[in-house]
C-alpha cells in the first residue's frame, strides 16, 4: 500500500518531530563548523568534529540498544533531543560571550555526538511499536526520507540564520527545531514495548558487545546486512561531503549554483527515491534489494569520481543518494524484522555500531588513499571495492537461496529476499 505507515494514528506526528530534529541537527553543524573554522582555522578540530559525531555509535551502540530494550523509549528520545538543546544553547552562550575555546568545542561536539547515538535505537523501537511489523518498511523508509529532508534543508537554514541574525542568536533559534518532538512524545501512548514485553537487564562492556555480535551468524539475513553496511560505513561513510570542494574546483564549480548543486544532490536523490518507493508501495524489503541498491550507490560514485562534466557529476550524486537511501532504509528494516523481540534494541544498537560507528574509519581510509592518488582516485577505489563486496554478497545470497530452497523463516519471511 502506498505511504502505508501514514495510516498509523501517531506516526505522522512522530515523523514530523523526527524530521524537525534532524533539521536542527544540521542547522547546528552548518553554524558551528563555520564558527570553529573562522575562530581557530584548525584542521584537527574540523576532523574531530566528524569523529565525535560517529565515535559514540561505535563505542556505545550496543549499550544504548540495551537501554532501548529495557526502558521507556519516549524518554530516551527526549533525553537525546534535550542533549541537542543543551549543545545548541551552550554554543550560543559561549559565542555571544566571545568565550569559545577549542576545549569547549570538543566538549560540545561530544555532547552532540552522544545525543545522536543515544536516540537512534530508541527511535527505531518506537517506529516498530507505532506502526507494527506489516507497515514497518514504509515507516523506516519515510523516516529516512524525512531525515534526508532535514539534511537538505538544515544547512540552507543554518546558512540563512548565520548571515542574518548572527551565529549566537542562530543557535538560540535552533532550539525551536527540537522542542516539538519532545512535547509530542509526552502524549504518544507507545513506549517502544507495547508489542512485546520489556527485556530484563542492561549489560555494558565488551562482554555485552561481543555477546550480541556472536549471535549475528545465527541470523543469515542480518549477518549479510551487517557486512554490507559495515563496508559502506568504513569505505565511504560521510567522507564525500568534505571532498566536494576539491571536486567542485576540478569541475569548475567551486562556488555559486554549481557547487550548491553538488552539495545538495545526494540529499535530493534520497528524498526523491523515498517518495517514489512509497508512491509505488509494492517493493518488499529484503537483502537482495539492500545489496542491489548499495551496488547502485557504489557504481554511481565510481562514475562520479571519473566524471569531468558537471551535469553528469550531479546526476551521479543524485543517483548515489537514491541508492544510499534505499540501501540504508531496507537494511534497517531487515534488522528490525529479523531480530529477536526481546533483544531488538541490542541488535539495533549493534547495527548502529557497525553501520554508523565504522564511519569513523572512513575518514582515515579515504584520507590515506587521497594522499596517494588524490580525492577522485580515493573515492573511485573505495567505491569500486564496495561494488565488489556488493556483488560478492549478492552471489552468496543467491547460492544460499538455491541451497536452502524451502519454506520461509517464520520471523522474517524469505529473509534473504
Amino acid at each position: 500500500m502506498r505511504f502505508a505507515a501514514l495510516r498509523a494514528r501517531w506516526y505522522k506526528g512522530y515523523l514530523t518531530g523526527g524530521s524537525l530534529g534532524m533539521t536542527g541537527d544540521h542547522v547546528e553543524h552548518a553554524i558551528t563548523y563555520y564558527v570553529m573554522w573562522q575562530l581557530f582555522h584548525s584542521p584537527l578540530l574540523a576532523g574531530f568534529a566528524v569523529v565525535s559525531h560517529w565515535l559514540p555509535h561505535l563505542l556505545f551502540g550496543v549499550f544504548f540498544g540495551s537501554l532501548a530494550d529495557r526502558f521507556d523509549n519516549r524518554r530516551i528520545v527526549q533525553v537525546g533531543m534535550s542533549l541537542f538543546i543543551l549543545a545548541s544553547l551552550s554554543w550560543g552562550i559561549f559565542i555571544a560571550l566571545g568565550a569559545l575555546q577549542p576545549w569547549i568545542c570538543v566538549l560540545l561536539l561530544l555532547i552532540h555526538g552522544f545525543a545522536s547515538a543515544l536516540w537512534g535505537p530508541a527511535d527505531q523501537m518506537m517506529l516498530y511499536d507505532i506502526v507494527g511489523e506489516k507497515d514497518l518498511p514504509s515507516a523506516v523508509r519515510l523516516m529516512a526520507t524525512g531525515m534526508n529532508l532535514g539534511q537538505f534543508v538544515g544547512p540552507l537554514m543554518g546558512a540563512a540564520l548565520l548571515f542574518t541574525v548572527g551565529p549566537a542568536i542562530a543557535m538560540f533559534v535552533n532550539v525551536v527545531f527540537f522542542l516539538p518532538f519532545i512535547i509530542y512524545l509526552w502524549i504518544v501512548p507507545f513506549d517502544g514495548h507495547e508489542r512485546r514485553g520489556a527485556a530484563t537487564g542492561v549489560r555494558l562492556g565488551l562482554r555485552a558487545m561481543f555477546g550480541v555480535l556472536a549471535e549475528i551468524p545465527r541470523f543469515p539475513a542480518i549477518l549479510v546486512i551487517f557486512v554490507l553496511q559495515g563496508a559502506v560505513g568504513l569505505l565511504i561513510g560521510t567522507t564525500l561531503l568534505p571532498l566536494l570542494p576539491d571536486f567542485g574546483e576540478m569541475l569548475g564549480a567551486s562556488e555559486g549554483l554549481g557547487y550548491s548543486a553538488l552539495v545538495t544532490a545526494m540529499s535530493l536523490g534520497a528524498i526523491v527515491a523515498g517518495l517514489a518507493l512509497e508512491g509505488i508501495g509494492r517493493i518488499r524489503a529484503g537483502t537482495r534489494l539492500a545489496i542491489v541498491s548499495t551496488g547502485v550507490f557504489a557504481a554511481s560514485l565510481v562514475v562520479f569520481a571519473f566524471s569531468h562534466n558537471l551535469v553528469l557529476s550531479v546526476a551521479m550524486l543524485v543517483l548515489a543518494g537514491a541508492g544510499n537511501l534505499v540501501s540504508a532504509s531496507t537494511s534497517q528494516t531487515v534488522v528490525q524484522l529479523g531480530a529477536p523481540g526481546d533483544r531488538r534494541g541490542r541488535f539495533l544498537g549493534a547495527f548502529s555500531m557497525v553501520g554508523t560507528g565504522l564511519r569513523v574509519g572512513s575518514g582515515v581510509v579515504v584520507g590515506l588513499l587521497g594522499s596517494l592518488v588524490g580525492p577522485a582516485g580515493a573515492i573511485a577505489i573505495d567505491a569500486g571495492l564496495l561494488l565488489l563486496i556488493a556483488v560478492a554478497l549478492f552471489i552468496v545470497v543467491l547460492v544460499r537461496r538455491q541451497r536452502d530452497a524451502g519454506p520461509a523463516e517464520p520471523v522474517l519471511p524469505d529473509p534473504l529476499g
